[in-house]
């Protein structure tokens, strides 16, 4: 019988659509309060979905990935989704997001969604939040791959490149074990 362990820290980022900057700007210094200073933050892109238009707007969805230099545990994925709905409301405008927040995390193996919306290939972790495994880290390729479910933007070799870079900098403060953390490792 195997015994649990506490998991290793990992590394927080969030990925944000959004089409006017203030509110850009306004989610980001937000999320420095809650999370801790910005250690990448990626060039714009272009989001290639009318999915989210009618909130956001129909002209020039764009998408900005920041990763946090601060680790987390990976049980702190629930609430730290709940806490980015949080600034998305408070930047809505007649119940309208200005801006849409997607919090997520990477592990030396993986890159993990979090998600109000249940699926297939997403499991319940707590207070109507779900975590879905985005990517897998291919040992043989040395990159990430995605999956059946990956969104669009994620399968973008840019994009992929980047998450790629950020792991070895997760693994890079791993090493030093300068970050502690009860329960986690």
């Amino acid at each position: 019988m195997g015994a649990g362990r506490a998991p290793k820290r990992v590394m927080l980022f969030s990925g944000l659509l959004y089409c006017d900057g203030a509110p850009l700007a306004a989610s980001v210094e937000r999320m420095k309060e809650a999370f801790g200073p910005v250690l990448l933050e990626t060039a714009a892109s272009g989001w290639h979905s009318s999915y989210y238009a009618t909130e956001l707007g129909s002209a020039g969805i764009k998408r900005k990935f920041f990763f946090f230099e601060r680790l987390i545990c990976p049980g702190e994925l629930a609430d730290i989704k709940l806490q980015t709905n949080g600034i998305e409301s408070g930047l809505s405008e007649e119940e309208k997001r200005k801006v849409n927040i997607d919090p997520g995390y990477i592990t030396p193996a993986r890159i993990v969604l979090a998600s109000t919306k249940d699926y297939a290939h997403r499991v319940y972790l707590q207070k109507g939040i779900y975590a879905e495994v985005t990517m897998l880290w291919s040992k043989k390729e040395k990159t990430f791959v995605p999956h059946l479910f990956t969104y669009s933007d994620f399968r973008d070799e840019g994009n992929i490149r980047v998450f790629s870079r950020m792991r070895d900098a997760l693994q890079a403060q791993l090493a030093t074990g300068s970050q502690t953390f009860p329960g986690c490792k």
